[in-house]
């Protein structure tokens, strides 16, 4: 039968890239999910598919074995081994796994596919060795997984995978629920461009550099419509929450992290 676990996607509200930087960001879960399914095997290898990115391939002794995917399917896969080992870790023992993936989530559209893959992962391989994880543990490995795949996370993804719901995030004060006490419609529009949260973050971390007396003030500004939006959403003032949504937009415009696509979808 095995044991299947699935974590939630998000949507990163308002702060999305300043948040690297220690700015807070709202972040809300999405009814997309990931959900991964692992059963032991009788040897020590860690397999694992996706069949929604058309990889497999196992693990045996640190090497990755390809069977479908290739390079790619390493790549891909290692994040998952890095999640594998940290639960080993922690039960003090390990198995041999079949991890199977599906997931709801598009991929490499920015809505947390990775984090959400990770922290169901986490969860299920948990369970198979009969352990309990805390909410922390779940976190700390997700993080560690996006490491893997993002160079330097925020944080974001890995939080609104494990804890759900409205969150509101700061890397230096963590993690806060918000109390919404409305339902936020989102109309989500989705490209179907893929891009590399790695090389957007890097993207704006050379202007950073380049540009700090330009680009900070920015920042700053994110922080702002970050406070007053925290206020529409306790006043359920969707109109205002609306005004700050194009007003931060046009702030990740300046620092160069939208796509023509995107300003047609507007």
């Amino acid at each position: 039968m095995g044991v299947v676990a699935s974590a939630p996607a998000k949507v990163i509200l308002f702060g999305e890239h300043f948040v690297v930087y220690g700015e807070p960001a709202i972040v809300l879960a999405i009814d997309k999910r990931a959900y991964v399914k692992v059963e032991t095997r009788n040897d020590k290898r860690i397999y694992a598919r996706s069949a929604n990115l058309n990889i497999a391939g196992y693990f045996e002794e640190g090497v990755f074995h390809p069977e479908k995917g290739g390079e790619n399917a390493r790549y891909k896969l290692e994040p998952v081994k890095t999640v594998v080992d940290k639960v080993f870790e922690l039960a003090g023992r390990n198995a041999g796994l079949n991890i199977e993936i599906r997931s709801t989530v598009p991929v490499a559209a920015g809505l947390g596919s990775s984090a959400a893959v990770a922290a169901a992962t986490a969860l299920a391989v948990a369970k198979t060795l009969d352990i309990e994880l805390a909410k922390e543990e779940v976190f700390r490995i997700t993080y560690e997984a996006e490491r893997v795949v993002h160079g330097t996370p925020s944080g974001v993804d890995p939080a609104i995978a494990t804890f759900g719901g409205a969150l509101l995030f700061q890397m230096d004060t963590g993690v806060k629920p918000l109390e919404a006490e409305m339902d936020i419609p989102l109309v989500i529009g989705d490209t179907q461009i893929q891009r590399s949260t790695r090389d957007l973050v890097a993207k704006v971390r050379r202007l950073r550099e380049k540009f700090p007396a330009v680009i900070e003030p920015i920042m700053r500004s994110g922080r702002k419509i970050v406070l007053h939006a925290i206020e529409a959403i306790k006043q359920q003032d969707l109109e205002t929450l609306g005004e700050l949504v194009d007003i931060n937009h046009g702030l990740l415009c300046a620092v160069g992290v939208s796509h023509e696509a995107l300003e047609r979808l507007i």
